[in-house]
């Protein structure tokens, strides 16, 4: 491991937006803010809003930036990438975004029935061959719905046109109500989503240098829909690979 991730990784213990718990502690002991990230995390009851998978922190901190009515957790298992969104929202006093580094599957323990408003999942991994490990499956729906407060809204923001169709029929086959669908977000402007035009994330501005259109869709999950995968035989796969992990997109 070079020295610059030992640096990233040891600043991240010390920073105190950021929860870290060794998989080994959760078994034996849980969470101790399960059910208390209001009162003993941020201090308010301010609705809570989750980004998966948040990489470098972009959209956590451009949301809580955005609506500080409004506190923000970005979620991911890359402890190096999320350094640079943590530390810029911890030397900037940003008092609404906190981070937390776990594995997606994991957040069930970390958050209690209800305690989440709102769940961002931006340019995830679109998983063409395997459905379960898809954020926007319906395994992962239904644990989403166990942590959502009634209402509660899923967005999804991806690059991957085997992706949107895939959630876009999934939304379509489970009558899900629809908040936002674009399959071209700068080119639309939908109803709604003006706020979230002015942020984007390293991995977005690289399909976008590409001419890529971005896809944008957000819906609400009811309690008492029972949830079924589409059928995704016909869906055409990506045809396109993101660039190296170190290239930056112009300016």
């Amino acid at each position: 491991m070079g020295k610059n991730k030992l640096r990233k990784f040891a600043e991240m213990e010390q920073l105190p937006n950021v929860i870290q718990v060794p998989f080994g502690a959760l078994e034996t002991s849980g969470f101790n803010l399960r059910g208390r990230w209001h009162a003993d995390f941020f201090g308010n009851s301010n609705p809570i809003v989750l980004e998966l998978g948040c990489g470098r922190g972009e959209y956590t901190v451009g949301l809580a930036r955005k609506f500080p009515e409004r506190n923000f957790i970005g979620i991911d298992i890359k402890g190096a990438r999320m350094w640079a969104g943590a530390k810029e929202a911890h030397l900037t006093g940003l008092k609404n975004a906190g981070f937390l580094r776990t594995n997606i599957e994991l957040i069930s323990r970390f958050f209690a029935p209800g305690e989440i408003s709102e769940i961002w999942i931006t340019f995830p991994d679109p998983q063409m061959k395997k459905t379960r490990k898809r954020l926007t499956a319906t395994n992962f729906l239904e644990m989403y719905r166990s942590l959502l407060a009634d209402g509660g809204i899923v967005n999804l923001k991806t690059d991957s046109p085997f992706l949107y169709e895939y959630t876009r029929r999934l939304v379509e086959l489970n009558k899900l109500p629809v908040k936002a669908n674009t399959a071209d977000l700068y080119g639309e402007v939908p109803a709604g989503s003006n706020d979230i035009l002015e942020i984007k994330t390293h991995y977005e501005k690289q399909w976008l240098d590409r001419g890529l259109t971005i896809k944008y869709l957000s819906f609400s999950l009811p309690k008492e829909t029972k949830l079924t995968e589409p059928e995704t035989d016909d869906i055409e796969l990506d045809s396109y690979r993101s660039y190296g992990r170190n290239y930056n997109s112009p300016q």
